[in-house]
């Protein structure tokens, strides 16, 4: 089994190329945040291959990193869809009494404003809670059940694992993120939700490419 132990902080022309050709072969994995909090699992490409991954505890795995093992091989990460709570508010002071209250709690929050979000233009994301649902719904908030990449704030002394919201950067190939995939992944470590904030962003990823 190949194991990944290093992420590829920027990937080559030569190995942006070989992602594409990877993502195009659906070598790549697809993972849910809870999956990407841990720096060693097990788990299985979109393909179906078996690999394992065994890096230094640096922080989250983000939709679009790029891990490297000791031969030379590449494997991307792509941010998996997965229900959570989408919250919007008729203006922003509300919206941020709404984060602000999640935040108080610890609660992994993701921030966009890259979709129609209603009259603030702006939406909070968090794992599905029901108990803090009703709470945002009774400060006046819209709640509603979706299904996105969910990528949380990191802390803001988190060095180099957060960027801008702007959402005018792109990668070396643009791409879509409403097809559907053949999914599968597994990991055997037991966790906890430890709600250590981090990041979020939809730009496409390196390996992904116009033609898919």
């Amino acid at each position: 089994m190949k194991i990944f132990n290093t992420r590829l902080s920027a990937p080559s022309d030569v190995q942006k190329a070989q992602l594409v050709e990877q993502y195009k072969a659906d070598d790549y994995l697809l993972l849910d945040f809870d999956t990407r909090q841990h720096s060693r699992f097990r788990a299985i490409t979109v393909s179906g291959e078996a690999v394992g991954v065994d890096l230094p505890r640096t922080g989250v795995l983000k939709g679009d990193d790029v891990l490297i093992n000791a031969s030379g091989e590449l494997m991307q990460v792509i941010a998996k869809p997965q229900a959570v709570t989408k919250v919007t508010a008729d203006n922003d002071f509300l919206l941020m009494k709404g984060a602000y209250h999640l935040g108080n709690r610890h609660v992994p929050l993701m921030f966009d404003h890259s979709f129609d979000q209603g009259e603030a233009g702006y939406a909070l994301y968090f794992e599905n809670d029901h108990v803090l649902a009703q709470m945002l719904e009774n400060l006046g908030l819209h709640i509603e059940s979706t299904s996105v990449p969910f990528e949380p704030e990191t802390g803001a002394y988190q060095k180099g694992q957060g960027h801008s919201h702007g959402h005018s950067h792109s990668h070396a190939h643009s791409h879509s993120d409403s097809h559907s995939h053949k999914e599968s992944h597994s990991h055997d470590e037991s966790h906890s939700h430890g709600h250590q904030h981090s990041h979020s962003h939809h730009d496409a990823p390196v390996g992904r490419s116009n033609d898919d």
